[in-house]
């Protein structure tokens, strides 16, 4: 039998995953770095761009591999598991990514292959093929979707680039399934050396705009402070990294109006 916290909890996430103002079941996030600007980040290298913007793959000269804990409001059964390796091959890169939330009575999954190239000197672009699932005990079944995901980035000037990502763009008279399609658009800008500012708009379907802004600042080359703010539930985040010759250390807190305090921790590894 269902223990009450049980029941609690499998009734939070249901809400979770189906208010139409709530959390997207669809939009998985990863990177503490991310988390800690806001998710400020779709014109701004990182690790964990297949989440972001694909296109930003193609920047990526060396084999990666990371791993990323998100403890959702601070409820466990909430938290979300992530994993990533990316493989560069000339001026192209090659992603795969996994994450995981839930507990054993309700739970979602997803998994993406992503693919990031060069097209010209100041422009990329790249495509991801998502698959999501979802498992609920008892007599529900699960459920499977498939999608996919595309973006691009344009380096404007030396210090100053705009990205456009695009999740589920198919018309609404050929889906299938629900699943919401979103459009990301922003640029950012890097200040000077040490300093990068980055503003973004986010329409998801059923949504209202989301706006968001975020900056990450370098201290000696190796330390990372990190802010941002995001209209969508009036959250503030704040974020630290640290790298150690080949390991990036990352942790950030954002808030939620209603429920509370989320933090992140990252591990990414620069293999070769």
């Amino acid at each position: 039998m269902f223990s009450l916290h049980k029941i609690s909890v499998s009734v939070l996430l249901f809400l979770l995953s189906h208010a139409s103002s709530g959390i997207d079941r669809f939009s998985f996030t990863a990177g503490a770095a991310e988390a800690g600007t806001g998710y400020t980040c779709i014109s701004k290298t990182g690790f964990w761009s297949s989440f972001q913007n694909q296109a930003i793959l193609a920047y990526n000269k060396s084999i990666r591999a990371g791993v990323n804990y998100e403890n959702r409001f601070s409820l466990k059964e909430t938290g979300i598991r992530s994993a990533g390796i990316i493989f560069p091959v000339n001026n192209t890169s090659i992603a795969g990514v996994f994450s995981h939330s839930g507990y054993s009575d309700f739970s979602r999954s997803f998994a993406g292959l992503a693919c990031g190239l060069m097209l010209s000197e100041k422009i990329s672009a790249g495509v991801q093929i998502d698959y999501f699932i979802e498992r609920m005990a008892g007599e529900y079944r699960n459920n499977q979707y498939v999608s996919f995901e595309t973006g691009v980035l344009i380096t404007v000037t030396d210090n100053i680039s705009a990205g456009i990502q695009l999740f589920n763009p198919v018309p609404n008279s050929l889906r299938k399934t629900g699943i919401p399609s979103r459009l990301r658009a922003g640029a950012g800008i890097k200040m000077n050396q040490s300093l990068f500012t980055g503003i973004e708009a986010e329409l998801s379907t059923g949504k209202k705009l989301n706006i968001k802004t975020g900056f990450e600042y370098e201290f000696a080359g190796n330390l990372f402070l990190r802010g941002g703010f995001s209209t969508e539930s009036s959250s503030f985040s704040f974020g630290l990294g640290y790298l150690l010759k080949s390991v990036m250390t990352d942790v950030s807190f954002s808030t939620h109006e209603c429920l509370g305090i989320t933090s992140s921790v990252s591990l990414i590894f620069i293999i070769h």
